[in-house]
């Protein structure tokens, strides 16, 4: 049960391609958001889909296979785990971002050209 603390699971779709990047001693990240939509019937019995935003990271080999195979609107399944950080932007304000990194992914659909 342990690893279940911090684990998070979804099926989603790029909303624009990888930004992938080569750091200092050759380590790779990739950063990408996926889109998750849900649909429901609200009060008035009307069709509603909201659509939520998760913002991810990849790192080394993995991050490779990313910028290889992943596009925009590809379809991706990831199991991560939250990170929460903050920092000051050029203004002075403060700033909090949620981010998901990525342990395992399965690239569903196939390759995107």
């Amino acid at each position: 049960m342990n690893n279940l603390r911090n684990s998070v699971r979804l099926i989603g779709n790029l909303g624009q391609n990888p930004d992938v990047k080569e750091l200092t001693g050759g380590k790779k990240l990739a950063k990408f958001s996926i889109a998750t939509s849900e649909t429901y019937k609200d009060e008035k019995g009307e069709k509603v889909t909201e659509t939520q935003w998760h913002n991810l990271i990849v790192w080394g080999k993995q991050a490779d296979t990313i910028e290889k195979y992943l596009k925009k609107g590809s379809e991706v399944a990831i199991e991560g785990k939250l990170n929460n950080r903050n920092y000051t932007d050029k203004e002075g304000n403060k700033r909090y971002v949620t981010e998901i990194i990525v342990n395992e992914f399965v690239l569903l659909g196939g390759k995107k050209n």
